[in-house]
């Protein structure tokens, strides 16, 4: 999944949502997404950045994994942020088909559980993935976050390298 391509000097990021145009702080999230596109691509030397928009009630990756992708940024604008492990924390061979059909928690994949982290909402992470030339075997193992009565949805921003 690596979204829709997005050239950050063609693209019309006002026609991204514009059925919120009317709500407040809509133009400075608006402004928000554009920087973090723009820069993706700058620090990347890229044109194009795959962009995903998705707002979640439910965990899209419940499962801790890693993406096959060079290199992910992303943004939770509100809601619960993405949960990470620390490499100390876990036993990668356990990841995806290792874990045998069982729960993260059941599997033996997490050897730490107080070791989970989890991004604040509107922090920027950038995530190096699987298919970073060098980093295979290494990318980093995170998960989509369940959410709670207090906080229901989150609005998911992905950035990926094409």
């Amino acid at each position: 999944m690596n979204g829709n391509p997005v050239d950050p000097l063609q693209f019309d990021f006002n026609k991204l949502w514009p059925a919120t145009a009317q709500i407040p702080g809509y133009r400075d999230w608006l402004a928000d997404v554009e920087l973090l596109v723009t820069a993706f691509c700058e620090l990347f030397e890229r044109r194009e950045a795959g962009l995903r928009l998705r707002t979640l009630d439910k965990a899209m990756c419940p499962r801790f994994h890693v993406d096959r992708v060079p290199a992910r940024m992303i943004c939770s604008y509100g809601g619960i942020g993405t949960e990470w492990l620390p490499e100390y924390a876990f036993e990668r061979a356990k990841l995806g088909m290792g874990g045998c059909g069982f729960p993260d928690a059941e599997s033996g994949l997490i050897a730490d559980p107080t070791a989970i982290r989890q991004m604040p909402a509107y922090a920027v992470g950038l995530m190096k993935g699987e298919n970073w030339e060098g980093n295979e075997g290494h990318g980093l193992v995170h998960r989509s976050p369940q959410p709670t009565a207090v906080q229901p949805r989150r609005l998911l921003l992905t950035l990926d390298m094409l």
